[in-house]
């Protein structure tokens, strides 16, 4: 089992910036890819970013490529995802999933990950 804690959400004026973390305890072999998604009210929850025990390659949602960032650091078991120039489009509750596959093609897909954090709220301002 994994347990994922997230924080570091809030609200923040649009143009503005935050960075979410994501905790992962318990058997950490299960979390070889990472990734966080995010849901708005009255939306389905989608893809914003992944990246894979080795960090060598991020992948990103069109939505937020050029502004988001996410990073691991395996030493912490922590994943992070830098938010720049932020709108009011980005607001959600942002959760970060984890897995112990390495995912290539179904790095999009929520039914891909295995472990879920309960949420942070990330409200934009405009």
């Amino acid at each position: 089992q994994v347990r994922l804690v997230e924080s570091g959400g809030g609200l923040v004026q649009a143009g503005g910036s935050l960075r979410l973390s994501c905790a992962a305890s318990g058997s950490i072999s299960n979390t070889n890819t990472m990734g966080w998604f995010r849901q708005a009210p009255g939306k389905e929850r989608e893809f914003v970013a992944a990246i894979r025990w080795s960090g060598t390659v991020p992948y990103y949602a069109d939505s937020v490529k050029g502004r988001f960032a996410i990073s691991r650091d395996n030493a912490k078991n922590t994943v992070y995802l830098q938010m720049n120039s932020l709108n009011a489009e980005d607001t959600a509750v942002y959760y970060c999933a984890a897995t112990a596959r390495s995912l290539y093609a179904t790095v999009r897909s929520r039914g891909a990950y295995d472990y879920w954090g309960q949420g942070t709220q990330v409200t934009v301002s405009s």
